[in-house]
């Protein structure tokens, strides 16, 4: 059962962690067409958070074509959105873990690895725009 968790120091909306965890798990092959997401209820109860939010994430995902609300009995995935392949996810994931473990032991924390991702990522659009 796929299992969300919330940054609150991320400057990313709630909702929009669930929505992206949710395309994630789609992308990496964790979640298949076909799995039921948790429901809202155990979401909140989780998390903590206002069923609103869940609600308004699942919505998201509805409108993407991701996933499917059924009536009395749950949100369903039902494709996986475009984007590379599992293995390669999963290639790319274990150099990432690399990346940070080498991040943390030059005394990167969360929000400056963070913030070098994001300056890495505007500077390799600005220079693919050039």
């Amino acid at each position: 059962m796929l299992t969300f968790h919330l940054t609150s120091h991320s400057n990313v909306a709630p909702y929009l962690q669930i929505v992206q965890q949710v395309r994630q798990s789609l992308l990496a092959g964790v979640l298949h067409p076909g799995d039921q997401l948790p429901t809202v209820k155990d979401v909140v109860a989780a998390l903590a958070i206002n069923p609103n939010t869940v609600l308004k994430a699942y919505r998201e995902l509805e409108r993407e074509g991701l996933v499917e609300g059924r009536q009395g009995v749950g949100t369903f995935a039902l494709r996986r959105p475009d984007g590379p392949p599992p293995a390669v996810q999963a290639m790319l994931g274990r150099s990432l873990a690399r990346w940070v473990d080498k991040a943390r032991l030059a005394g990167f924390d969360d929000a400056g690895m963070e913030s070098l991702l994001r300056a890495t990522l505007l500077s390799a659009a600005d220079e693919a725009i050039a």
